[in-house]
């Protein structure tokens, strides 16, 4: 990853590589293991710069948790607008390995553990959950009722499942870095035609 403290490049630039470089450095270590010196120091630059651009920590992380939430949430929509009414959770898997492919800590930094109970940080991190989660059960809704299931119930389960299944998924690739999107869509293909829900 390139330094982000070089003349010559703008403001906006900038605070993009830092971005870049934070995320890499929260998603390795979470929000409770890393602090502006560990990411100034992977970034090459001083801790007032980054001081300067995001104000604190927290600051920095929630500039981190907008890009990739953003990220995740437009990839997941784009998804639903294209595959219509058929194939809507391989659509949907498939969208999301191609999105943390280009950001691999993506997942990671939304589904941080360690971040703190309460707070702005939580209130943007549970935006974007909730939007995904939104999204997760408009297409479990659609799934059941095309099959003529009408049992709110069982709407609310099989959202449940999708949302733990995704999870699994994600953080069985993180353990199996080796795997690309495309292998991870192949792999999940298969196991959904297996299940007979692909």
């Amino acid at each position: 990853m390139g330094k982000a403290g070089t003349k010559g490049v703008s403001r906006a630039d900038r605070e993009g590589q830092i971005i870049d470089v934070a995320v890499a450095e929260f998603g390795d270590h979470g929000y409770a293991g890393v602090s502006v010196a560990a990411v100034a120091r992977r970034a090459g630059i001083s801790k007032p710069l980054i001081y300067s651009y995001f104000d604190s920590k927290d600051g920095l992380y929630l500039a981190c948790v907008h890009r990739v939430g953003g990220l995740l949430v437009d990839a997941v929509a784009a998804a639903r607008s294209r595959s219509g009414t058929t194939g809507h959770a391989l659509d949907t898997l498939s969208a999301l390995f191609t999105a943390v492919e280009g950001c691999r800590h993506a997942w990671s930094v939304l589904y941080d553990p360690a971040l703190p109970p309460d707070g702005e940080m939580r209130d943007a991190v549970n935006h974007y959950r909730e939007r995904l989660t939104a999204m997760g059960a408009a297409g479990a809704t659609g799934l059941l009722t095309r099959a003529g299931h009408d049992d709110p119930l069982d709407h609310q389960l099989l959202n449940r499942v999708w949302q733990y299944a995704v999870t699994a998924v994600m953080r069985w690739w993180s353990d199996h870095p080796d795997q690309s999107a495309a292998d991870m869509t192949t792999r999940c293909a298969r196991l959904l035609a297996a299940l007979g829900t692909g």
